[in-house]
């Protein structure tokens, strides 16, 4: 049925600004950068699968877009076959050091950790990830796979327009740091649109780690590189750190939506929260109302507020204390919460949620010929993460540790090697057992609003995968509840007068990848968010 509703569809108006739907047969690709796409296309095209494609795109895009994404953040992964009827799922999310303390921190009478300072770097898991989904799952080995981005390090990638608003918007950061300034600045100065950027250090960093495997990486002299300029600058870091980090195969976590199965990463990502709020919604007929009105935002963001407080409480690693996912996601607490929504006012006594928002991830889509399906996220967390970079290998280390509290006693305390609450979640759409849409929302804390939109976009309203994407967003969380500039001030007044305090963002809510398998038609439908750069592909 889904699929015919999308099939029936009118066509958009082609008078107006947008996209159309990308479809093939073979396979398809759906990223935020066109080179990403091309590149893990043409992996495809070549004979590669889905999983050499997937890692393929992303270190293309920790090359071109450096805001973004790099091999100094993190990495999560979904995977479903076929032949499977769960998919698997890779937490590529990297630790604390061992020496790290929250106490140290409260000495000092810190309440959150400086992004901008080497505390808030965690060991990056990303190459040790890709590796891994190569080893496992691909059929290409990582000098084929990561030539693409090398050849864009040496050679240098044309800087697109939103990169180049959000790189220049950075600019202090960047100074802040010699390396930074240094690989990202010409003369103290951003790239304008258009601009060839090269990074020849980084070139040599991912030549060294197609010919010798992540050991180089994390065991060799790029370790040692990296780890003595974290503690140059009073990082707490060790080699050990380092060359003791591996990911690990997690078991995916699922709820049924409207005869669906959605499927996230378990904590200590943040797809619980997905979860949550998609349980709550499908008691209310959001098909009924209109997509874009007060009705079907107010309880929306009901859900949402209630599933970040319940977030804040209690993700954290499981390796360091059990997380209750079934107790979160069992009927009472799900009807507890959704008995707790009026139709007509907002919730007055939500706790507010106070860490600093983050808004800087690459999400990418993959289907193959064999229909293998890969949904995988890339992220440094804030834009060019903490902004320091080391100067022998090009690597700028993202700010995870943000994400970790400081108070004593918080199940997502910072302590010893431990992961903090990771916001980067892809997911799966599952029906009957067959995997049917893989999809993520980049975001930060936005990413679980914005999966549930696009979630209800196509399953409660039928749009096409690229109109799902393109369609206005909200964002409610806390206190704060946001409304893209589309969605019109009519409908932001309805939302007022139930108690919303209603703000328009600075940037666009999140940008959006995603790949459906319409098996009646035996083709494949995709999307990419305008938002940013995105492009899908097939062939």
């Amino acid at each position: 049925m889904l699929s015919k509703r999308m099939s029936d569809a009118p066509y958009r108006d082609f008078e107006r600004p947008g996209k159309s739907e990308a479809f093939g047969e073979n396979g398809m690709v759906a990223t935020s950068h066109p080179q990403a796409t091309i590149a893990a296309l043409d992996i495809l095209r070549a004979g590669g699968n889905a999983i050499d494609a997937a890692v393929c795109a992303a270190a293309v895009q920790a090359v071109v877009e450096p805001t973004q994404t790099g091999i100094g953040g993190d990495c999560f992964a979904l995977i479903q076959r076929e032949t499977e009827t769960a998919p698997t799922a890779l937490n590529g999310s990297g630790w604390s050091p061992a020496k790290a303390d929250a106490a140290h921190h409260r000495a000092r009478k810190e309440t959150a950790i400086d992004p901008r300072s080497p505390h808030a770097v965690t060991v990056p898991g990303s190459i040790a990830a890709w590796e891994k989904l190569l080893a496992d799952h691909g059929t290409m080995d990582f000098a084929r796979v990561l030539a693409p981005a090398i050849k864009f390090a040496e050679e240098g990638c044309c800087v697109p327009e939103r990169l180049a608003r959000d790189w220049e918007r950075q600019t202090d950061k960047l100074k802040a740091n010699p390396a930074a300034n240094a690989i990202f600045l010409k003369h103290g100065k951003p790239p304008r649109p258009g601009d060839v950027h090269k990074q020849p250090l980084l070139a040599a960093t991912l030549r060294a780690v197609a010919k010798r495997g992540s050991d180089v990486f994390y065991k060799g002299e790029l370790a040692e590189h990296m780890v003595s300029t974290l503690q140059a600058v009073g990082g707490l870091h060790e080699v050990e750190d380092f060359a003791e980090f591996v990911p690990e195969y997690v078991t995916p976590i699922s709820a049924n939506y409207r005869g669906y199965d959605l499927w996230e990463c378990p904590p200590s990502g943040q797809g619980l929260a997905v979860l949550s709020m998609a349980r709550v919604l499908e008691g209310f007929p959001l098909g009924d109302w209109n997509p874009m009105g007060a009705e079907r935002l107010h309880v929306q963001a009901e859900a949402a507020r209630m599933a970040y407080a319940e977030r804040d409480l209690f993700m954290a690693d499981p390796r360091t204390g059990a997380v209750p996912v079934k107790s979160l996601l069992s009927d009472a607490n799900i009807g507890k919460l959704r008995g707790a929504i009026s139709l007509k006012q907002r919730i007055a006594d939500i706790k507010p949620f106070v860490q600093v928002p983050h808004r800087d991830t690459v999400f990418v889509s993959v289907v193959d010929r064999d229909r293998t399906m890969v949904s995988l996220i890339n992220s440094i967390f804030d834009d060019f993460g903490c902004g320091i970079a080391c100067p022998n290998t090009g690597v700028i280390f993202h700010n995870r540790a943000c994400s970790f509290s400081l108070e004593e006693g918080h199940p997502n305390a910072l302590a010893g090697r431990k992961r903090p609450m990771h916001t980067i979640i892809p997911a799966i759409l599952a029906k009957d057992g067959k995997a049917v849409m893989s999809f993520g929302v980049t975001g930060a804390h936005f990413q679980p609003m914005g999966q549930v939109q696009i979630l209800t976009n196509v399953v409660d309203y039928g749009m096409p995968i690229q109109a799902a994407i393109d369609f206005p967003r909200m964002f409610a969380m806390g206190d704060t509840f946001e409304l893209e500039r589309a969605i019109p001030d009519e409908v932001g007044a309805k939302l007022q007068a139930m108690g919303h305090s209603i703000t328009r963002p600075v940037n666009p809510l999140g940008t959006a990848q995603a790949i459906f398998i319409d098996r009646e038609r035996g083709i494949l439908r995709g999307g990419a968010d305008g938002r940013r750069d995105g492009l899908a592909l097939a062939y």
